[in-house]
């Protein structure tokens, strides 16, 4: 196992490489940047106190706003200092330049640094754990992460764990019940809940129960009350698990009914082998059959997979839910740095959480082996 184990720590170095590698190459045909992005907002900026200069000074004067600065482009000095302090270009100085490397002195120009040597200087940073700092808050990358965790994990723990609750029992009863009227209505009940996308059960639970057109009994927006630093620990837990009751139940929709069918197809699928028609021959009750002999098989696919579905919850489904409550996590900060180009954020992100994922696939196998330790990776062909 331990050899297995260290093949696909190994592996992890490739596969990450390539994930980067890919996202890195994309960036470059994607138009528009982070310079592009702070030019445009100052050039709005500017042409806006044009207008608004024309309106106070009257027409005569606004014939002259042509030559205002925001008409004519940054200068060219601005954008220079950008891509210097982003890491796009460097201070090259002519030889024997012996001040401090600087743009405005004659004997020092801008030199462009090409893709292939930024990206493997921003691998080095990370090698290291050196995500840098965002391009637009004045915040390190890791700062931004860990503030942006507690929502992330609320929304990703909280739905995995109660699907898990909800959908094994049920699963179950519906494979004893494999065709009854029980299974038959639970199985609508669910193919009705994995029909409605979250986002719109999140916006019907609003309308429903938070001040909409008929109760209001949650909270509309956030994750703690305005005052929960001034509550006691128990009104602190309180207050808490009332504001997460709305996102987490719009979340949980989508997670519970793949899990209780997997689950049901799972007891099914063991049901009719071979060994429980011996044990039932035994003499065995119901019970113990099902308990003593069905569950460990059946549940080692589900079991197993409990890493990469909170994974998969945690990274893959918040953005809409964060948005309609006004949750400010991870799937909001991955959205807005892609839109606005902050590559700090964006490729550090997706480079803890791709080690993350990689490493969370050899706790599922390690998983398996914890819940039937007859399965061998070692032996695998």
């Amino acid at each position: 196992m331990a050899a297995y184990i260290l093949r696909r720590l190994l592996l992890v170095i490739p596969t990450l490489l390539g994930i980067m590698v890919i996202n890195f190459t994309l960036t470059q045909f994607v138009p528009g940047g982070p310079i592009q992005q702070i030019a445009a907002k100052l050039e709005d900026q500017r042409l806006g106190d044009v207008k608004g200069a024309g309106a106070d000074l009257g027409a005569a004067d606004q014939s002259q706003g042509s030559d205002y600065i925001g008409a004519r482009g940054l200068p060219p000095e601005f954008i220079a200092k950008l891509e210097v302090e982003f890491g796009f270009a460097r201070i090259v100085c002519d030889a024997g330049f012996l001040g401090e490397p600087n743009l405005k002195d004659p004997a020092c120009h801008k030199e462009k640094i090409p893709a292939i040597e930024r990206f493997f200087i921003m691998m080095g940073k990370y090698l290291r754990f050196d995500f840098g700092e965002s391009y637009f808050r004045s915040t390190s990358v890791v700062d931004l992460i860990l503030e942006k965790m507690p929502v992330s994990i609320t929304l990703g723990l909280w739905s995995t764990v109660l699907a898990y609750l909800i959908s094994i029992p049920l699963g179950i009863r519906k494979a004893v019940k494999d065709g009854s009227r029980f299974d038959v209505w639970t199985s609508g009940i669910i193919i009705g809940a994995y029909s409605i996308p979250s986002f719109l059960f999140a916006l019907i639970l609003l309308e429903l129960f938070a001040g909409g057109s008929f109760m209001k009994i949650f909270p509309l927006r956030g994750i703690v009350s305005e005052n929960w630093e001034t509550l006691s620990l128990w009104g602190k837990l309180t207050d808490y698990l009332w504001h997460i009751v709305l996102p987490v139940t719009a979340q949980l929709v989508s997670a519970f009914t793949t899990l209780t069918l997997l689950t049901k197809n799972s007891f099914l699928d063991e049901i009719g082998k071979h060994y429980v028609m011996t044990a039932r021959a035994k003499g065995l009750s119901e019970r113990r059959v099902l308990y003593g002999h069905v569950f460990r098989n059946a549940m080692l696919i589900v079991i197993s997979g409990f890493p990469a579905a909170f994974l998969g919850i945690f990274f893959g489904s918040s953005l809409l839910i964060e948005r309609i409550f006004t949750l400010d996590g991870l799937g909001l900060l991955g959205f807005n740095s892609a839109v606005q180009r902050d590559y700090p954020i964006v490729f550090g992100t997706l480079f803890a959480f791709g080690l993350i994922g990689l490493v969370m696939g050899i706790i599922s196998d390690l998983t398996y082996v914890l819940v039937d330790p007859r399965i061998d990776f070692e032996t695998r062909g």
